[in-house]
């Protein structure tokens, strides 16, 4: 049977964005918590630009220091990861938490506040980014819900790089768009579809015209503000290939027109790092892309269907599919993995060493200086 696709395309250009809310006065007296917490927020979401925005779970300390006529405030503050990304315009105080089932992510954040004469600052925070419940718990608590998985996993960059080739088949985008983040990427095997990945990441509009015959892989991002974003959610199996790909899109943030035969600017520095799809034409690409049937329908802040019986997350069992790399089997194209371009994977530019290779995690601010090369060893 011939596969079906749906590709359902949101358009956000009527999207209503609350307008930044005005800061409560912070002070140094105790009871000024709830107002440093709301300060710490907005600057923790501002220099947060990869993953998802976070919002405000629970103020655990607040720890005042009398300094001069002002004072150092420590907060220890828990947040919980929203559902959009960072590309979506929306205040984070508008979104949404992830919902349980769909595995939530929390992070522990120290935050150094310095305030004084009629003024606030951080000066400085640090966040652990953990999921709420692992994946094995997560198992427990529902055997056939699928699990989060690293975000350089070569069979979910190949169900990513499946749906960036099918947007970039429609044909109402003015450009072409390339990959600029994976977000998330969970896994779970199904009777009949095999594995099958639930894949969630952003894009940007590129250079390139719609039909040009220079293909999107090859195009170059516009600058962060002048392009169109899209934030897409996907469906995958290994035995059925692609089944959905929705997308919702958020206008440009700088709108001004060109002028006569003016181009646009050339971004040398971007902020956010931008980069094509995984197994480009000419890279090859990892086995088993299937065709026909389709696997569950992952939707906005829902989550695949179970299995109900014929079916199981990995390590939920035998009989299964084999376990993941690192669970005693051999990974899958052992010895010939290809690395995605943004990959290696090294959140907070490599300052964060153990952090979960699944989530995008708050990174320490503000960033370490650059680490010293180390001195050659001598024998």
């Amino acid at each position: 049977m011939k596969r079906v696709l749906v590709l359902v395309l949101l358009s956000s250009a009527v999207l209503l964005c609350s307008c930044f809310p005005g800061f409560e006065s912070v002070t140094c007296s105790e009871d000024s918590g709830n107002a440093t917490a709301h300060l710490a927020m907005h600057h923790i979401n501002e220099h947060h630009d990869h993953g998802y925005k976070f919002r405000l779970n629970e103020i655990q300390g607040n720890k005042v220091e009398k300094v001069g006529e002002g004072c150092d405030v420590t907060l220890q503050l828990d947040l919980l990861e929203t559902v959009c990304h960072t590309v979506n315009p929306k205040n984070f105080e508008d979104c949404e938490i992830r919902e349980e089932i769909n595995q939530q992510v929390m992070a522990n954040c120290t935050v150094m506040v310095t305030v004084g004469t009629g003024d606030a600052k951080i000066t400085k925070y640090e966040c652990d980014t953990q999921q709420v419940k692992s994946n094995v718990e997560m198992i427990r608590i529902c055997p056939d819900c699928p699990i989060l998985i690293p975000l350089n996993s070569p069979e979910g960059l190949k169900s990513v790089n499946e749906a960036v080739k099918e947007f970039n088949k429609n044909n109402s985008n003015q450009h072409y768009y390339t990959l600029q983040e994976v977000g998330r990427i969970r896994s779970g095997y199904m009777m009949m579809a095999g594995m099958s990945y639930y894949a969630e990441f952003a894009l940007v509009e590129t250079n390139c015209p719609m039909g040009s015959r220079i293909i999107p892989e090859a195009c170059k991002p516009l600058c962060p503000d002048r392009a169109r974003h899209a934030f897409c959610r996907s469906s995958y199996s290994s035995g059925n290939g692609l089944h959905s790909v929705e997308c919702e899109f958020y206008p440009p943030l700088n709108t001004t027109a060109l002028g006569p035969g003016e181009q646009e600017p050339i971004c040398r520095h971007s902020p956010i790092p931008y980069g094509r799809p995984p197994y480009a034409s000419g890279e090859g690409h990892p086995p088993h892309a299937g065709d026909g049937g389709h696997p569950p329908h992952a939707g906005d802040g829902g989550h695949p269907p179970h299995a109900r019986g014929k079916g199981h997350s990995p390590h939920a069992g035998s009989g299964g599919p084999p376990p993941h790399a690192g669970s005693g089997g051999p990974p899958p194209h052992a010895g010939r993995e290809r690395v995605h371009p943004l990959q290696p994977f090294h959140p907070c530019h490599g300052f964060l060493t153990n952090s979960n290779p699944a989530l995008h995690p708050i990174c320490p601010w503000p960033h370490p200086g650059p680490r010293p090369n180390p001195k050659p060893s001598q024998s």
